[in-house]
């Protein structure tokens, strides 16, 4: 039985993640913003854990973990909660921007420190669940990509870093999926949202799946997911 922990699994990727490897009989570790979130994510799957520590204030995650029973052996890290706003760069004010940046880029580096011991022990397999917007920016999308951009950057970094320590690190570039974030890119953007046009979020999940099932001989580095015709 592998141990994860995960963030975002309240919906979209995150969710079908989080249920699939529930199906298997995996140790679920689900991060919570709060105490009220954690017992809705407890409620949805029963059996896991939860620890509490907000992804918009990285500062105190350290803080936050210390008065908590952490997991002592983890064999995946799995990144998949993000925020998105967007506009022009003439229009972004610093606190977007800082926003943005702190629960995309700054706090899964941050996470990741913190449970790196756990990660090493297991010789584990961080994933970071990025976005299209990592690979390219389009206009209105600059505080955003910026973010994505970044934690490219991170990703990249830990994966030489720990490749000594056993350590796999894999970054997954969805394109639109039917989640709830896209949906709220749709009213930003003016325009009418149809979820059958999108990547469905256990396709996704599919995808994470088969880079962390993939035997030792190989690692799957990055991988690309459009929508399909």
């Amino acid at each position: 039985m592998a141990t994860h922990l995960l963030t975002g699994a309240g919906s979209g990727i995150g969710a079908a993640l989080a249920e699939r490897l529930a199906e298997r009989g995996d140790e679920l570790w689900l991060l919570a913003r709060d105490a009220g979130r954690a017992s809705q994510l407890r409620g949805r799957f029963p059996g896991a854990q939860t620890l509490v520590g907000d992804l918009a204030d990285p500062a105190r995650l350290s803080w936050a973990f210390g008065h908590q029973s952490m997991p002592a052996r983890l064999d995946s890290l799995l990144h998949v909660a993000g925020v998105v706003e967007l506009g022009a760069v003439a229009e972004t004010p610093v606190a977007t921007w800082q926003h943005q940046l702190n629960v995309n880029t700054v706090a899964p580096a941050e996470l990741t420190r913190l449970l790196l011991p756990a990660l090493r022990i297991a010789r584990g397999h961080v994933v970071f669940v990025n976005s299209g917007a990592g690979l390219r920016v389009n206009p209105e999308w600059g505080s955003y990509a910026a973010s994505k951009f970044a934690v490219r950057a991170v990703a990249d970094a830990l994966r030489d870093e720990e490749r000594a320590n056993g350590i796999r690190v894999t970054t997954v570039y969805p394109g639109r999926t039917a989640t709830p974030m896209q949906e709220k890119v749709h009213q930003q953007e003016g325009a009418d949202y149809d979820a059958a046009k999108w990547i469905h979020p256990a396709s996704v999940a599919t995808t994470i799946l088969a880079a962390l099932d993939l035997p030792r001989d190989a690692d799957l580095t990055e991988l690309t997911v459009r929508p399909g015709a």
